[in-house]
């Protein structure tokens, strides 16, 4: 049964690897899945085609024969569980890389998402001033405590796993706003993971709805 994925056909970072079928693009690679893609527009997103896919109207999506899946972590883990590649045979070491998964999009993320909102948003507020320095230091927060954790190694327990491919989609978030600089194990980290051949083939893919280029799986 064919893989196929939902993604931005007009994505706000023009592809650089931002939207988050990226992590879903990545994680296919990893595991040596084929897949097809369906562009939708934003005002497809909102539309009772999509909505069936995805009940808050984002992306991605996935779908293979009677399954549909919502949600990257979702999706990540499936497809996790059913190929080898992205979590330890080990019941523990499976287990922890699992809680890495939910480290990333629950402890880590939300901070940076509530910082690149209020840029967004809030930027020409009365507010927005005195309110950066406290969503930046949130931030930092996180990531004194992941820094401290990851120490010298190069993932995040063992080998690479699902909980690293979604801590560094995470971690990338952060890039142009002058935070992962002052955390160089993390940004090292980061750098390990983009310069895995799967990472590489994935952005490729997720760039090339934006420059038109071919790409090869």
């Amino acid at each position: 049964m064919t893989i196929t994925i939902t993604a931005f056909k007009e994505s706000p970072d023009e592809g650089q690897g931002q939207a988050r079928d990226m992590r879903v693009r990545w994680a296919l690679e990893e595991v040596g899945q084929p897949y097809d893609v369906r562009l939708v527009t934003f005002q497809e997103m909102k539309e009772a085609p999509h909505l069936r896919r995805h009940p808050f109207g984002q992306i991605p999506t996935y779908e293979e024969g009677d399954l549909v899946l919502s949600e990257s972590g979702a999706i990540i883990f499936h497809l996790a569980q059913r190929h080898a590649g992205l979590l330890p045979d080990d019941a523990n070491a499976r287990a922890r890389a699992i809680t890495w998964m939910f480290a990333a999009l629950s402890t880590v993320e939300p901070p940076i998402v509530e910082l690149e909102a209020a840029t967004l948003i809030e930027r020409d507020k009365p507010w927005y001033a005195d309110r950066l320095p406290m969503l930046k230091e949130r931030i930092r927060n996180r990531l004194d405590a992941l820094s401290a954790r990851l120490g010298d190694a190069e993932w995040l327990d063992g080998a690479f796993s699902a909980g690293d491919l979604l801590m560094v989609t995470v971690l990338r978030r952060l890039e142009g706003e002058g935070i992962l600089e002052d955390y160089p194990s993390l940004f090292a980290y980061v750098e390990r993971g983009k310069a895995r051949p799967a990472y590489k083939r994935a952005f490729a893919a997720q760039l090339a709805v934006f420059t038109g280029a071919a790409t090869t799986r």
